[in-house]
């Protein structure tokens, strides 16, 4: 049974995607709506679920009108605590993020969007891959009643795990921000996609003028963070499944699987 905050946020994420408009060719659905679109339960004890959604903007693609914080205003959202937050039905937050590099110059948190203003989406480092690498699906509601669909850009499974070590790379030095779910998420994403496939990506990707330098520098997370059951990646995603699966088992499948995608690449690489 799908957990209720999911349903709740697949539902919001619904009410922003409608908010668009013109704006969805921008979007590409990224996070954990996106991960579990990919990987299922994975065979995990720990039901998929999030109680958010996440939309990265390609700022090329986004129309002059209607402008998005007047748009999201309109359909009953109202902004957060930070730039790109905005909160919909029961606080449930939908997160308008525009990668990094294509975020424009000055700022800390806002992006800068011209004609939009600085503060309706948030710069954020590791999303440049989501606008190279992605497909269009049909998003559609988890309750069975609402029969609201959009067709929009998902991230591939590739780009959502430079994504997550990206983020658990940035926070490793601050412990506290760490979530045992994103070590998770990066689990299923290594059941659920053949290592051969992910590597190929991969480097695809790490040509790219506007993704390569974080996929290289999430490659690196995934060797550094990975590569030993004691590493932080492995010890979030047996934290998330703490009173459901044996810590070692969840500890040796990370790494295992890690060291699958590592190997694949290299031989990719020698083959290139």
């Amino acid at each position: 049974m799908t957990p209720a905050e999911y349903v709740v946020a697949r539902s919001v994420l619904l009410d922003a995607l409608d908010a668009l408009g013109p704006h969805r060719d921008a979007a590409v659905l990224v996070g954990a709506q996106a991960v579990y679109l990919h990987s299922g339960d994975a065979d995990l004890s720990t039901a998929p679920t999030t109680t958010d959604a996440d939309l990265a903007l390609t700022p090329s693609r986004l129309a002059d009108e209607p402008l998005i914080g007047e748009a999201m205003r309109a359909a009953g959202f109202v902004p957060g605590g930070q730039p790109g937050t905005w909160l919909g039905r029961g606080r449930v937050a939908v997160d308008l993020m525009v990668p990094e590099a294509l975020s424009g110059v000055g700022g800390r948190r806002g992006a800068r969007l011209p004609g939009h203003g600085n503060r309706v989406a948030r710069r954020t480092l590791g999303l440049e891959a989501s606008v190279v690498d992605n497909e269009v699906h049909s998003i559609t509601a988890l309750d069975g009643v609402d029969t609201r669909s959009f067709r929009i850009r998902v991230a591939g499974p590739a780009a959502l795990l430079v994504s997550k070590m990206i983020k658990i790379d940035e926070r490793r030095e601050q412990p506290h921000r760490l979530k045992p779910k994103d070590g998770l998420d990066v689990l299923r994403l290594l059941r659920t996609t053949d290592p051969a496939r992910l590597a190929r990506t991969l480097r695809e990707l790490a040509s790219s003028d506007l993704a390569g330098e974080v996929v290289r520098c999430a490659v690196a997370a995934m060797r550094h963070h990975g590569t030993d059951p004691d590493g932080v990646l492995p010890a979030l995603a047996a934290a998330a499944e703490q009173g459901f699966e044996d810590a070692d088992v969840i500890r040796m499948s990370t790494v295992t699987l890690v060291e699958d995608v590592l190997r694949e690449l290299g031989r990719s690489t020698r083959a290139g």
